[in-house]
């Protein structure tokens, strides 16, 4: 399964989802968790999960979005996390390396959906760059641990894995982990509780080599799942059901076969 991965808006033409997709499956891949990036995004990703079967939703407001925050906002995000095809949301929490909105509206987008996510008690979607501290101050602050929820793309250090762990969250490895010098992202990967890891591309982007460079896609998590199998001493079948198993274990759903 890919736990993240973009599949809507300017990231890929609705003509292409069905070909890509069919493309991951022939792969084994089968279930996907899409993930929407404002509202109008979400709502686009909403409707592939209503329609498409082995998508699921992860709705939000990614940091990047979050200048357009508003208590209207919240409340329209509410009404499409209702949906029983949603299993998380976001994609929230904080960018500090590009800061494309400020800090402080990415502080207070990002409380608001892990409180949405505690009344309608289900798991977030975390984007953390270049703000570990503040990332995981926030989400102890306001109780994140009551729900959990997935670190996607992990790109932090052992230190960072252990407070994220300790709030019940889930760690979830992209192409990263096949890259040769992110010597930090492949110990954790390697070092991790088995019941709490995760693979996922975050398609488009963060292709694991043997794709580096090239637009990434749902059926190359297949690479990184092999890659996280190396470094764990243990096959890739067996990554590929633990780490389905870990993902039902989280929101509740597993894709039929």
């Amino acid at each position: 399964m890919d736990a993240h991965c973009h599949l809507t808006g300017s990231y890929l033409a609705e003509a292409q989802v069905e070909e890509t997709l069919s493309r991951a499956r022939t792969q084994g891949v089968t279930g996907f968790i899409a993930v929407g990036t404002d509202l109008a995004d979400s709502r686009a990703v909403l409707d592939l999960a209503r329609r498409i079967p082995g998508i699921q939703a992860s709705l939000g407001v990614h940091p990047h979005e979050a200048k357009d925050w508003s208590p209207q906002a919240g409340e329209d995000l509410a009404t499409l996390l209702a949906d029983p095809a949603v299993r998380f949301v976001g994609e929230t929490g904080l960018d500090w390396h590009y800061d494309l909105s400020p800090r402080d509206a990415q502080e207070t987008a990002f409380r608001a959906q892990i409180r949405l996510a505690r009344a309608i008690r289900k798991p977030l979607m975390i984007h953390t760059r270049s703000a570990p501290e503040a990332t995981l101050r926030i989400l102890e602050e306001e109780g994140a641990g009551a729900v959990r929820g997935i670190i996607h793309c992990f790109s932090e250090d052992r230190a960072f894995a252990v407070r994220a762990l300790d709030l019940g969250f889930y760690l979830s490895f992209s192409g990263i982990a096949t890259f040769p010098k992110a010597a930090s992202v492949r110990d954790v990967a390697a070092w991790a509780p088995a019941d709490r890891i995760l693979v996922e591309t975050d398609a488009p982007f963060l292709a694991p080599v043997p794709y580096r460079g090239k637009p990434n896609e749902p059926g190359f998590v297949r690479f990184t799942a092999e890659a996280v199998a190396a470094l764990r001493g243990i096959p890739a079948a067996r990554l590929a059901d633990l780490t389905t198993r870990n993902l039902e274990a989280l929101c509740g759903w597993t894709p039929a076969s």
